[in-house]
Order: structure tokens, then C-alpha cells, then sequence
């Protein structure tokens, strides 16, 4: 399983940015793929989850209405789109196949500034 990360950066509040999750290595229409995040010294986090075919999503209270996730089956991508971001939403952002971050990537940096 590989699970490659992009698209965060700085961003001011209110900001939007949009990340994508790059799979391979495994069957990725048959799996829930998740995002979570790990602000600074914080733990884990979860965000959001999309199911294998793309119809069903779930968010973590703080995020809804604000963050989309979708995917695309055909280029084994994950996306999260990130509107009205807060302060709060500044940390390491990866995807992964649970809740808790399994087999997560290196991450994409969202840094968002007042």
C-alpha cells in the first residue's frame, strides 16, 4: 500500500485549498479511504471518510459544511477540498485506509495564518 500526499500550504483564514491523495499498491475501489491530521503536538486526528464507491461520506463535526471529500476510481485519487479554513485546521494532513491513519504517507502541510 502507498499513499501519497499534496497539494497543502499557506493559506490565510477564510482560505481554501484542495488536497489530493495519491494510491497504489492495492485494490483502491474496494476500500474507504480516509483523511486525518496531526496538529502541532497534538495526536491524530480524524477528519473525514469516503466509501469505496464514492456515494457515502462522513466528517468530523468541526469540518462539515467547510470540507469535501471525494475521490476518483479511475486515477486512484483521493481528494479534500478545504474551503473557510480556520486557524485551527493547521496541521500535517495524510490520507489512509482507517480511521487511525493506517498505512498514512508522508503528508501535506497545511498552514493556515490569521
Amino acid at each position: 500500500v502507498q499513499l501519497e500526499e499534496s497539494g497543502g500550504g499557506l493559506v490565510q483564514s477564510g482560505g481554501s485549498l484542495n488536497l489530493s491523495c495519491a494510491a497504489s499498491g492495492f485494490l483502491f475501489s474496494s476500500f474507504f479511504i480516509h483523511w486525518v491530521r496531526q496538529a502541532p503536538g497534538k495526536g491524530l486526528e480524524w477528519v473525514a471518510t469516503i466509501s469505496p464507491d464514492g456515494f457515502s461520506a462522513d466528517y468530523l463535526g468541526r469540518v462539515l459544511g467547510r470540507f469535501t471529500i471525494s475521490r476518483d476510481n479511475a486515477e486512484n485519487t483521493v481528494y479534500l477540498q478545504m474551503n473557510s479554513l480556520k486557524v485551527e485546521d493547521t496541521a500535517l494532513y495524510y490520507c489512509a485506509t482507517s480511521r487511525l491513519g493506517a498505512d498514512r504517507g508522508q503528508g501535506t502541510q497545511v498552514i493556515v495564518s490569521s
